[in-house]
Formats: structure tokens, sequence, C-alpha cells
């Protein structure tokens, strides 16, 4: 049984650093990306970042480009995303998804058919 669990959210002020953690354990295959996706109110999903775990490659939407850094743990099974200069727009809640496939990428959030149950992240002064 694949299962992702996220960690790290919180309430931070703007120009501030977190950083999440998504634990991934079942996850059969070595051909396998985690992506970190995030949801605010009234918007739809957006994907934010991706690792693969096969070939390595790694992908930001460009709102969070320079400002978050996505790394992995394979000892750990666990990717982290460290977001840095937080800005009130990167209020949402925050998951991390693991599908298989080579090469990750974000634009299409139906290739990651495992869920963490989501991690609330607030910028806000």
């Amino acid at each position: 049984q694949v299962q992702l669990v996220e960690s790290g959210g919180g309430l931070v002020q703007p120009g501030g650093s977190l950083r999440l953690s998504c634990a991934v354990s079942g996850f059969r295959g070595d051909h396998y990306a985690i992506g970190w996706f995030r949801q605010a109110p009234g918007k739809e999903r957006e994907g934010v970042s991706c690792i693969s775990f096969s070939v390595g490659n790694i992908l930001y939407t460009d709102s969070v480009k320079g400002r978050f850094t996505i790394s992995r743990d394979n000892a750990k099974n666990t990717v982290y995303l460290q977001m840095n200069n937080l800005k009130p727009e990167d209020t949402a809640v925050y998951y991390c998804a693991a599908g298989n496939m080579y090469w990750c990428e974000l634009s299409q959030a139906i290739d990651y058919p495992y869920w963490g149950q989501g991690t609330q992240v607030i910028v806000s002064s």
C-alpha cells in the first residue's frame, strides 16, 4: 500500500521560510516521480515542483523559481520542498503525490495516482 505523508506546513510571515517533507512508503519500482501540488481556496490545483527518482529531472512552476528548492533523500524515501521568501500568494494546502514515470512533469496531476493528505501553508503578517 502506497502512503505519502506530508509535514512541515504552518503559519509564516511574508519573506519567511518553511520546509515541507513528504515521506513515501510502499511504492514499488524504480521509475517514479514525486510532485508537489498546491490548492488555494477558490482556485484550481497547481503543480509546484517535481523530481524524478529515475532520471533525476526537476521542474518548477514559474512563480516559485528561485524561491523553492525540491530535493530528495533516497535513504529516507523522503522528498523535501524548501520554500524561501514566501509570499501571501503561496498560501495554500500543499500536497505531495507519486506516480510511475521516468521524467517528472507538472501539467497532468492525473499522472500521479497516489496523494498525501496535504499540509496547510499560510503566509500572512
